[in-house]
């Protein structure tokens, strides 16, 4: 009702104010799409705040994700989603959230590895643009992987074999199309986004891989983004 009549007004710009927080779920992703093609229908610029990153991800044409009234990144959803500027942005967008394993970088022959308890990660050539990684070899840094990227299938452990590590398993979700894998892997907590055909029980102790080219690195101490 609210809506309709601001709409009669014909205002150059709406205001939205978490307007589904007190929907239910369904009735809420009902509205996201009436919302969207009311947009696209009046051609006008809303704009929309929301705690829920979903909503923000669905809707939004650009993000300005903030924090403490601070603006930390101001982009399309596809690039926070893929490059996020900091920690705080990495943490937020996405469900679940991006996995932040504290780690040393080390360099081994000309070989950038994330090492960790007994585990070594090596980096790809392609996250060192211009050498970048050459001024953290030695320091704790954060390694950013999410969950769809953690893999237990045995194609991808054979062809990422220089980044496995063993896991204890915690908890399963499943989720009917996909399962959630909460693991424990010495002081790191990981979660991967797995295929239901997946065995894996809590209990076991499972062996995992990262897609290293979708690896981010933050400073630790910063938390600002290295590389993505």
């Amino acid at each position: 009702v609210a809506l309709g009549r601001a709409i009669v007004r014909e205002p150059k710009v709406f205001l939205f104010d978490e307007p589904l927080s007190n929907l239910d779920a369904k009735l809420r992703a009902q509205m996201r799409t009436e919302i969207k093609k009311l947009h696209a229908k009046l051609g006008t610029t809303f704009i929309y705040v929301t705690h829920d990153q979903t909503e923000a991800m669905t809707m939004g044409d650009r993000i300005v994700v903030m924090k403490d009234g601070l603006k930390m990144q101001e982009d399309t959803p596809q690039n926070l989603y893929d490059k996020p500027g900091n920690v705080f942005v990495a943490g937020f967008i996405g469900t679940p959230q991006m996995n932040m394993l504290s780690v040393r970088l080390a360099k081994r022959g000309g070989e950038f590895f994330a090492e960790y308890g007994d585990f070594a990660i090596k980096i790809p050539e392609s996250k060192n643009p211009d050498g970048i990684l050459d001024g953290y070899v030695g320091k704790d840094l954060l390694l950013g992987i999410r969950p769809e990227h953690v893999r237990d299938e045995p194609a991808y452990l054979q062809r990422y074999a220089d980044s496995v590590i063993t896991a204890s398993v915690e908890v399963t979700e499943l989720m009917g199309n996909e399962i959630f894998l909460y693991l424990s892997s010495y002081d790191n907590s990981v979660v991967a986004r797995v295929s239901p055909t997946s065995t894996a029980k809590a209990g076991d102790a499972l062996s995992v891989c990262f897609i290293t080219e979708k690896i981010h690195l933050f400073d630790k101490e910063t938390e600002l983004t290295i590389v993505n």
